[in-house]
């Protein structure tokens, strides 16, 4: 718990935190060292190597300002849609791209040359609006859909093993995307606005014609388009996502390629956000390990007012079971806390076991501290920002959430009759 504090406070720096947190629980004797360090062997970690390689030569060679220059276009000058565009991008690529901890990495860089271009240094508020525009666009809105997130295939996996239950992409979409994905996003965009405001000033240096692309542009857009198409197409290969960005970024470092140095290698790889991430990982399967996780769920189970007939109640409930597992196990624990105990949840409230799995979504796309997500964590360390907006920027969204979203969310499985 001490850990969590300090990654929801910021107090001392994250990394540091994961530091700690690693001996402190080898030396108490908390868990076995492969369980402790279980972060270091996960494919998600690798995932974010090859990120952090890929998002170096997407700087060093141009490309980011180049793509960043017809993003431009398209936004136009204003701040709104500098802002409402990364946000629709990033959402945009939650229907192409399996994997939010890619989707952060591939856009990051391009959003950190679109701040630039609009002149807004880092420490700005710009600059932080669009860092945040990248990393919540990407992630939060797309909890929708159905194979976006880690979280949402941990629940459909353990559905279809446990209870023999598969939503369709069609049926996750429509019973979650209209609330959780559309109206959070057009909710997220006036806060980030309002929040950190700033007025675009593009300069003649940034805006000026970039000329022909260069053969290190070309060649790095043909391994960023060969590895987003083996991304968006991992359901027939059956290639991790991870061992794809670590191909790529293992070519960007062949000295023949060239498109990553030595230097640029040492020196602009922030190896502190596997730490972090590493840590925040560890953290989970130790909970895991332990039961914890299990344990608390089932304690609030036993307090929750679940009642046939109370559907009011039982949503608000089910809701709140989820959110609250999400902060001590992580997103991507609470499915799989939670779905073994699906069947007495639902015999409990009267429900359908179905409804109750589906319920898992209402807490777990709603993150009420960025630790509980990686891709979250990850992609504000590749901005260059702290996490203390990210938090701040958290407690509004979830606050939003619970006062206006999961409501109108109550209304909308009431219209399509799944409570």
């Amino acid at each position: 718990m001490a850990s969590i504090g300090l990654w929801a406070t910021g107090v001392i720096p994250e990394p540091i935190t994961a530091v700690f947190f690693f001996t402190a629980a080898m030396l108490l004797k908390v868990a076995p060292a492969s369980v402790v360090f279980g972060g270091f062997e996960s494919a998600a970690l690798w995932l974010i190597f090859g990120g952090l390689v890929m998002g170096v030569a997407v700087r060093s060679t141009g490309l980011g300002q180049r793509i960043a220059t017809g993003l431009g276009r398209a936004f136009g000058t204003s701040y709104w849609g500098v802002i409402t565009g990364v946000t629709l991008v990033g959402v945009a690529m939650g229907f192409l791209m399996p994997s939010s901890m890619g989707r952060a990495i591939l856009l990051m860089p391009i959003a950190i040359s679109l701040a630039a271009r609009y002149g807004f240094a880092p420490g700005s508020n710009g600059h932080l609006g669009v860092v945040l525009a990248a990393a919540f666009g990407c992630h939060v809105p797309t909890f929708s859909i159905l194979p976006a997130n880690v979280p949402n295939l941990v629940l459909v996996g353990q559905a279809e093993t446990l209870w023999h239950y598969t939503p369709s992409y069609g049926q996750y979409f429509l019973l979650h995307f209209p609330v959780l994905g559309f109206l959070k996003t057009a909710i997220m965009i006036p806060l980030i606005v309002k929040l950190w405001p700033d007025t675009p000033r593009p300069d003649a240096e940034t805006t000026q014609a970039l000329g022909p692309m260069k053969a290190s542009e070309r060649q790095l857009s043909l391994i960023l388009a060969a590895a987003l198409v083996l991304w968006a197409t991992d359901f027939v290969h059956h290639v991790s996502p991870a061992w794809i960005s670590m191909a790529a970024g293992a070519i960007l470092l062949l000295p023949v390629v060239g498109l990553v140095d030595r230097k640029a290698f040492n020196e602009q790889i922030n190896y502190t956000s596997m730490f972090y991430v590493a840590g925040i990982m560890g953290l989970g399967a130790m909970v895991d390990k332990s039961g914890l996780g299990a344990r608390l769920a089932q304690g609030i189970l036993e307090v929750l007012p679940l009642a046939p007939g109370h559907a009011i109640t039982n949503f608000a409930s089910l809701a709140s079971i989820s959110t609250l597992v999400s902060i001590v196990t992580t997103l991507p624990g609470a499915p799989a806390v939670l779905t073994p105990m699906a069947d007495e949840m639902a015999r409990a409230a009267g429900m359908p076991i179905e409804a109750v799995l589906m319920s898992q979504v209402l807490g777990f796309s709603n993150p009420i501290l960025p630790y509980q997500s990686a891709p979250m964590v990850v992609a504000m360390q590749l901005g260059g920002e702290r996490l203390g907006p990210a938090q701040l920027l958290c407690l509004w969204l979830a606050g939003l959430t619970i006062l206006l979203l999961l409501p109108l969310d109550f209304l909308w499985w009431r219209l399509l009759g799944w409570i």
